[in-house]
C-alpha cells in the first residue's frame, strides 16, 4: 500500500462528513451516537465483520451509545486509500450519505462569502 499524499486526504475527507485527520496526519477518526448502547455494539458488529472481510481493521471505542473509531494503516505507519475506503463503508454502514458533504460545503462556502 502506498501513503496517501496531503492533497489526496484533503480530497477524500471532502466527502466524508464527521471525518477529522489527527495532527501527525497518520489518521482519521469520528465519532457516531447512535440511540442506545445496543445499536452501537450491533453497529460494531457490522463494522467488524466488514473490518475481517477487508483484512483491515479500525481502532475502536464504545461508550454507552457513541462509537469512536480511528482508521489507519499502521503498517504503512500513516493512511491509505484502504483506509479512506473503509471510512466511506462505515459511513455508509452507518447511514450517512456522502453526497450531502459535498452539496452541505458548497452552501456552507457560499454562506461564509456572504458573510463578509
Amino acid at each position: 500500500m502506498t501513503l496517501l499524499t496531503e492533497s489526496e486526504i484533503t480530497a477524500w475527507l471532502s466527502t466524508l462528513p464527521g471525518w477529522t485527520l489527527s495532527e501527525d496526519k497518520t489518521s482519521i477518526s469520528t465519532s457516531i451516537e447512535l440511540v442506545d448502547f445496543v445499536a452501537a455494539l450491533d453497529l460494531v458488529n457490522e463494522i467488524g465483520r466488514l473490518a475481517e472481510q477487508r483484512n483491515h481493521h479500525p481502532d475502536i471505542d464504545i461508550r454507552w451509545n457513541t462509537v469512536t473509531l480511528v482508521q489507519s494503516s499502521h503498517s504503512e505507519g500513516g493512511l491509505t486509500r484502504a483506509d479512506l475506503e473503509m471510512a466511506q463503508r462505515i459511513d455508509d454502514i452507518a447511514g450517512i450519505d456522502h453526497s450531502d458533504a459535498a452539496d452541505s460545503d458548497t452552501d456552507d462556502d457560499s454562506d461564509d462569502s456572504d458573510e463578509g
